[in-house]
């Protein structure tokens, strides 16, 4: 579809996605979720803060929270692509189930120290980061590609309602009962998801050749980002912004302590802070229909970073809670506007891989964003490190001068274009022996040697991005009209899996190297003949 056709087509109703029961469901379950997670993120937070840790320790529960994401997230990507997503889920469910519940026990009998929260915090944020690849990844299974924006939008809406909703309830909660019955309830908060979950029919695709293994599967991850320019520019923004951005997520504890002490205070400013997003995720609408992906990144990380400079600024709690609601606005904006520039742009054979790397970057950021403010309000104060990381947050939009975010979406439909090799006795037709020489013979007129070459580079980014290790490009000496282009992958599985990821919006590179071609290019394969056996 044209860029033109995308335009004129009317944009689907915010609800119009709530058609599909699953996806109903699912969100109603996850909002129910979520609240409980927030309210274990409150309770944390809070518990530290009664240990009287200090700034860095308080900041230190961000990270932990953040850390397992940069540490398993990749190896979570490639899981959410090779096996059952489906499963992958209600496993994880049940994990953070159970840390859930031990903390709340441990928490209630008072057994718990700063150390012992942190690793437990770790521990519970560690099934997320395996479930959160393949959870985004599943979207586009739920609903339709017109209704993939409007369910973007409505998981932002759920998750901030539970962020506005969640604070307070665990601000209250720990006034009257202690910080350990969130935890309670953030164990019990799981069960819903996983009754969803389960009663799911995840409708499944024939494989095709071999499996890919975890580690193959990995590095076709991040090769693909790598050579996928409007994939690669979202996590290398995201991160950036992340890291200024932590600093008042993280702080926000210590802020509200400097005010008064009370954990009602918190969850307030917290509870701000998703109502602010909430009205963010309600604005994206609107503001996809008059600004570019660019200027709404843009505009948000400045309005973010401008109320996070008033916030290191101010003592006084009505402004406080402004501050915090316009800078969840902003938020929301931002981390919605960079999760649907990636599920447009990744194929599904390798979503869940790419919402892998992408995490990797903004976690990564995160964990080392609230590592460095708690640091910097230890030695320099509270304030200071608000007003800093404020300040880094809108000169990071900067960075859109020369890594610019993608605009309309492509095509990423599979375009199999590619005959089938013809190997005797069909010998390596699920075979994962290699590697694999591929040599593709072009005839180029003299006149067209120019076009040809600079078509041919485009194409190696192709090439290199679906599986090859390996790319050259040569003329023959002897007749110089003839091109040989060579490419090395791992295996003939992977080969294989090459014909499959190649989608509409190659094309035209793709023709146009045919074009310049006097005729058919001539493919062929080579393999160690030890291999073959």
């Amino acid at each position: 579809m044209s860029a033109a056709s995308n335009k004129s087509a009317p944009m689907p109703g915010l609800w119009h996605p709530l058609r599909g029961r699953t996806f109903r469901n699912l969100l109603l379950a996850d909002l129910v979720s979520d609240i409980g997670t927030f309210m274990q993120n409150v309770g944390a937070a809070w518990l530290m803060v009664s240990f009287n840790a200090g700034h860095l320790y308080v900041a230190l529960v961000q990270t932990a929270s953040a850390l397992p994401f940069f540490v398993f997230v990749l190896p979570a990507g490639a899981l959410g692509d090779i096996v059952d997503r489906r499963k992958l889920i209600l496993v994880t469910q049940l994990w953070m189930t159970v840390i859930a519940a031990l903390l709340a026990v441990l928490t209630i009998g008072q057994l718990v120290s700063p150390l012992l929260l942190l690793a437990l915090t770790f521990a519970l944020s560690a099934g997320d980061a395996f479930e959160t690849p393949a959870w985004r990844a599943i979207l586009p299974e739920l609903v339709a590609n017109e209704d993939l924006a409007p369910a973007a939008a409505l998981n932002g809406i759920e998750f901030n309602l539970a962020r506005a909703v969640g604070p307070a309830l665990a601000g209250l909660l720990i006034a009257a009962a202690g910080v350990g019955t969130t935890f309670a309830i953030n164990a019990v908060s799981f069960l819903g998801v996983i009754v969803v979950i389960a009663r799911w029919r995840r409708p499944t695709s024939p494989l095709k050749g071999t499996a890919e293994r975890i580690g193959q599967a990995t590095v076709a991850a991040i090769r693909y980002v790598w050579y996928s320019p409007r994939v690669r520019v979202v996590p290398m923004r995201s991160g950036t912004t992340m890291f200024f951005a932590s600093g008042l997520t993280a702080l926000l504890p210590s802020v509200a302590r400097s005010i008064n002490g009370s954990p009602l205070t918190y969850g307030a400013l917290v509870g701000c802070f998703g109502a602010g997003a909430v009205i963010g995720a309600v604005l994206m609408r609107q503001l996809k229909q008059h600004a570019s992906s660019e200027q709404i990144v843009s505009g948000a990380v400045i309005l973010f970073g401008l109320n996070t400079i008033a916030i290191g600024l101010s003592h006084n709690l009505p402004v406080l809670c402004l501050s915090v609601f316009l800078a969840g606005t902003g938020w929301i904006i931002f981390i919605s506007t960079f999760s649907v520039l990636l599920l447009t742009n990744a194929p599904t054979w390798v979503r869940a891989r790419v919402m892998a790397v992408a995490m990797l970057a903004f976690f990564g950021g995160v964990a080392a964003g609230s590592a460095v403010w708690g640091a910097m309000a230890t030695k320099m104060g509270l304030h200071t490190a608000l007003l800093c990381s404020g300040a880094g947050a809108v000169l990071s939009t900067a960075l859109g001068l020369f890594l610019h975010l993608p605009g309309d979406a492509i095509d990423l439909t599979p375009w199999v274009h590619w005959r089938a090799a013809a190997i005797e006795g069909g010998v390596l037709a699920a075979s994962d022996s290699g590697p694999v020489l591929v040599a593709v013979e072009y005839e180029v007129s003299p006149e067209h040697e120019e076009q040809f070459l600079k078509a041919v580079r485009d194409y190696e980014r192709i090439r290199r991005r679906d599986g090859a290790y390996q790319w050259r490009i040569f003329q023959d000496l002897e007749n110089p009209i003839r091109y040989v282009e060579l490419f090395l992958v791992v295996s003939w599985g992977e080969h294989l899996r090459q014909h499959d990821r190649v989608t509409r919006a190659d094309q035209e590179v793709i023709e146009q190297v045919r074009l310049l071609s006097r005729k058919p290019p001539t493919v062929r394969h080579f393999i160690d003949p030890k291999q073959k056996s």
